[in-house]
């Protein structure tokens, strides 16, 4: 077989293909609107906004409602008035004043906390897309390496009939034979793992995108990779969204500080109350002349302080409890730097040498494919055996393989660069040219004032897709009307 049908299976993931086809865009985009992960993620955060009107309402006025109905079963002995029954309300109201900063610093602590949310959302959404890039770029290479040894299989199917016919003409030996043989049953096992990998790929894209892969496109380049290490690290210190969590909560820990101690100064409120009764008619005076009014009402409004005298050392303890605990975020912030850091080198270096394997794997391919030529015409005129062209087959393959695993392994690299770096997410990848992108600050901003008790939101609904109405995924690979042979179905 032809050395440019050797080499098409290898070079599948960076041809084009003029078949309706999957892109990364779509993919992203799938992952983005159905992934459950980051649906739940969303609506987390916006569990999460609700911290604030929650502390919020410490400090609002409260009004309490309130009516009894009695009966009066067996009234004192002592008592000349003697009612049957009564019915009673009262309408209470109190304002609280001033409450030692506990509501203020309280609120505070709980909008950085919706920042920190925000970010640790940001970093989900990121995650899911280096996960879905990694998938995407798995199936890639999957058909790769199935076209690849499938084709390989031809060939070595072909070379064994070939070394058989010899043999019964008796220009081989057994030995031939038998060589070409094990050659081709080790090329049908790999054939068989190499299916059972784009099986497993193909189901980890859906799982990540909802979506059944077709015929997954070449990705586009990668925009905004860095120029060096230092420019990588320069940004992922201002846009990484796991240190911008660290950050604000650690800022939210110093507002619990003051919370905490607040517990020991004065607390300052205004209270205003109504009280209605009436006894129906049965209240009743024996031997007095006059009737006796049935009803009743009073208003009452004042002002209450309460100062903390001795509470058994609690404020002192818990306000030391925000410090530790301020202190270990305040760890926790450097922690995030230096895995942010480590994980933005790691991803460069990574990145650098998939970029200079590929170099060196495209030189072994173009070596190996012409040192099989060489191998093939030497055993023309006897100066090369059988398992010279054997090996030399394998090393083609193998330089093949390798190509195809560098090409993938210098996309993800690249991806997970960007992703160390704050730089990919669908803000970032313009997924909102295929529609409007999810913004929690929208979701925040409509919840942080409300005051309504029976302010709700609609019935929670499942806003990520089901795969288990798409088609199990097989080991076929998409064929194209002007692919060489090699590369069609199988």
């Amino acid at each position: 077989m032809k050395r440019a049908a050797l080499l098409c299976a290898a070079a599948a993931i960076a041809l084009p293909s003029i078949a309706a086809a999957d892109t990364l865009r779509e993919a992203l985009n799938g992952a983005y609107r159905t992934n459950p992960t980051l649906q739940a993620a969303r609506a987390q955060q916006r569990a999460t906004d609700e911290t604030v009107p929650i502390e919020k309402s410490a400090g609002r006025p409260n009004v309490t409602g309130t009516a009894q109905y009695i009966e009066f079963v067996k009234s004192s002995s002592t008592s000349q008035a003697s009612p049957d029954r009564q019915l009673g309300a009262n309408l209470d109201l109190g304002v609280p004043i001033y409450s030692g900063g506990a509501v203020k610093n309280a609120v505070r602590a709980a909008e950085n906390r919706v920042e920190a949310g925000q970010a640790d959302l940001r970093g989900t959404e990121s995650a899911i897309f280096t996960q879905t890039v990694a998938a995407y770029m798995d199936v890639i290479r999957g058909e790769a390496l199935v076209g690849l040894t499938a084709n390989q299989v031809e060939v070595l199917t072909v070379n064994t009939q070939a070394t058989s016919d010899r043999f019964e003409i008796g220009d081989l030996t057994r030995t031939d034979v038998a060589q070409s043989e094990a050659r081709l049953a080790l090329a049908q096992g790999d054939l068989q793992t190499a299916r059972s990998n784009l099986i497993a790929a193909r189901e980890e894209y859906i799982r990540l995108t909802g979506l059944a892969p077709d015929d997954l496109q070449p990705p586009p380049p990668l925009p905004g990779l860095p120029g060096d290490v230092a420019e990588a690290v320069a940004v992922a210190l201002d846009d990484n969204p796991d240190i911008i969590a660290a950050r604000e909560r650690a800022e939210a820990s110093r507002y619990d500080i003051d919370v905490a101690g607040s517990g020991r100064l004065p607390r300052v409120s205004i209270f205003t109350g109504a009280d209605y009764s009436n006894f129906l008619g049965s209240l009743d005076m024996p031997g007095s002349p006059v009737s006796v009014s049935q009803s009743s009402t009073g208003v009452q409004a004042g002002v209450q302080v309460s100062v903390p005298i001795f509470q058994g050392g609690r404020p002192a303890a818990l306000q030391r409890q925000a410090q530790a605990r301020s202190a270990a975020a305040l760890e926790t912030v450097i922690a995030a730097e230096r895995d942010v850091i480590a994980q933005v080198r790691s991803a460069w270096a990574s990145w650098q040498a998939a970029n200079a394997i590929i170099a060196s794997n495209q030189s072994a391919v173009d070596a190996a494919a012409l040192s099989l030529e060489g191998v093939r015409a030497g055993n023309t005129v006897g100066n090369r055996t059988i398992l010279d062209i054997l090996n030399a087959e394998q090393e083609l393959v193998g330089a093949q393989a390798q190509l195809i695993t560098a090409r993938r392994n210098a996309y993800v690299a690249g991806f997970s660069l960007l992703a160390a770096m704050g730089k990919a997410e669908a803000r970032d990848l313009g997924l909102g040219d295929d529609g409007p992108l999810y913004d929690p600050q929208i979701n925040y901003d409509r919840v942080k004032g409300k005051w309504n008790d029976w302010s709700r939101d609609p019935a929670p609904v499942v806003q990520s897709t089901r795969t288990v109405d798409i088609p199990a995924p097989d080991a076929k690979i998409p064929v194209n009307d002007d692919s060489a042979p090699g590369t069609g179905v199988y």
